[in-house]
This record gives structure tokens, sequence and C-alpha cells, in this order.
């Protein structure tokens, strides 16, 4: 409840005091904004460096090395699935020598 009367409170004086004081309240903002666009296109700037930097950099990684951890991968996945397939002649075989008894 504090909260929301000194809001208001702060509201009304805010616009009593854009009123009376309307010249200076200009001359503010005439001010502020030229250095507002200053900062902001200054960082804007210094962000869009910063992205250009960054696309560069992920473009030069090593591409050899990543084709060899592909390959590695594919070798890895024949030698999992060799190892399913030797896993289950043993068990088919079992299960043959049964059923012909």
């Amino acid at each position: 409840m504090a909260a929301l009367a000194g809001g208001i409170a702060a509201l009304v004086l805010g616009i009593i005091g854009i009123i009376i004081w309307r010249g200076e309240f200009i001359d503010i903002l005439l001010g502020g904004v030229p250095v507002m666009l200053i900062l902001g296109g200054a960082l804007a700037a210094y962000l869009g460096f910063e992205e250009i930097k960054d696309k560069k950099t992920t473009e030069s990684f090593d591409d050899p090395a990543q084709e060899n951890l592909q390959r590695e991968v594919k070798d890895l996945k024949k030698e999992i699935k060799g190892l399913k397939d030797d896993k289950e002649e043993p068990e088919k075989k079992e299960d043959d020598t049964t059923t012909q008894e």
C-alpha cells in the first residue's frame, strides 16, 4: 500500500515538475538524446564486431579433426554392431541344438 501511495505521489510531482520546468526539461532532453545515441551506436558497433569475430572463429575450426571424430564414431558403431551379432549367434546356436534334440 505504501508503494502505491509513493508511486502516485511521485507521478503527480513528476507531472507538476514537467509543467513548471518545461524549458529545463526540454534542455535536458536536448542534451541527453545525442549522448544516448552515441552510447547506443557504440554498443551496437561493438556487438556487431564481436558477432563477426565469433562467426570467423566458428568457421575456422579444424574440419579434419571433425571428420576424424565422425569416422571414429562410425567405426565404433560397426564394432558395437559386430559385438551384438556375436552375442546373438551363440544364443541362436543353443536354440537350434535344443530344438533338434
